[in-house]
C-alpha cells in the first residue's frame, strides 16, 4: 500500500520566501530613485530659474503687468508670506518647518517603506517634493531679496498672473503648479479601481 507523503517544513519554506520576494519585501527598482530625484530636482530648478528670470526682468513688487493674453494671462511679480494661493499670511516659518517635515515623510514613505514601487505614486510625490523645495528655498530667504531697511525677505516669489473674468486669481509660480499637479495625481490614484495594485 503506497504511503502518502506529507510536505515537510523544508518543502514549504521556499514558497513562503518566494511570496515575500514578490510581495511587500520586494526591493524598490533603482529607476524609481532616478525618476523621483529627477522630478524633484528638475522641478525645483525650473521653479527657481523662472522666479529669478521674472524678478530680474520686472523687478520686485509692485511691478508692472506684462500680458501674454490680454486681461487673462500675464506676468506680475509678488511676494507671498503665506502658503499656496496666499493662505496663512505671516506664517512663513511655520510653513518652512512643515515643509521640512513633509519632505522627510515623503522620503521615508517612498524608500523606507518601499512605496516607490508604485510608479504613479513616485511621480506624484516627485512633483510635490519639487514644489515644496522651490518654495522652501524662498521661505528661508535664500533668494537674496532685501527689505528697504536691508533685512532679508522671507517670502515666496510669485509671478504668474491669471484673471478669471474680472477676478484676480492669487499670483503663483511653477512650484505651486507642481504641488497642485502632484496632489491631483494622488487623488486620481486613490479613486482608480486598480489603485491597490503596484505598478
Amino acid at each position: 500500500m503506497p504511503f502518502l507523503m506529507q510536505p515537510s517544513v523544508c518543502d514549504v519554506r521556499p514558497s513562503v520566501s518566494g511570496a515575500r520576494l514578490l510581495g511587500q519585501d520586494a526591493a524598490v527598482p533603482w529607476t524609481r530613485y532616478v525618476l523621483f530625484f529627477a522630478l524633484a530636482g528638475g522641478g525645483c530648478a525650473a521653479d527657481l530659474a523662472t522666479k529669478s528670470w521674472a524678478f530680474g526682468w520686472l523687478g520686485p513688487p509692485p511691478s508692472p503687468k506684462w500680458w501674454i493674453v490680454p486681461d487673462v494671462l500675464g506676468i506680475e511679480t509678488s511676494l507671498n508670506r503665506g502658503a499656496l494661493f496666499g493662505l496663512g499670511q505671516g506664517w512663513v516659518f511655520i510653513f518652512a518647518g512643515l515643509s521640512v517635515v513633509a519632505l522627510a515623510a515623503i522620503l521615508i514613505w517612498l524608500f523606507g517603506m518601499r512605496a516607490a514601487r508604485d510608479l504613479l505614486l513616485t511621480v506624484a510625490l516627485g512633483c510635490i517634493s519639487a514644489g515644496v523645495l522651490g518654495n522652501l528655498f524662498d521661505r528661508l530667504g535664500l533668494h537674496g531679496l532685501r527689505e528697504l531697511d536691508g533685512d532679508r525677505v522671507f517670502a515666496v516669489r510669485d509671478w504668474i498672473l491669471v484673471m478669471i473674468y474680472r477676478w484676480h486669481w492669487p499670483n503663483f509660480n511653477v512650484a505651486d503648479s507642481l504641488l497642485v499637479c502632484g496632489a491631483a495625481l494622488l487623488v486620481w490614484k486613490a479613486w482608480r479601481p486598480d489603485s491597490a495594485k503596484p505598478a
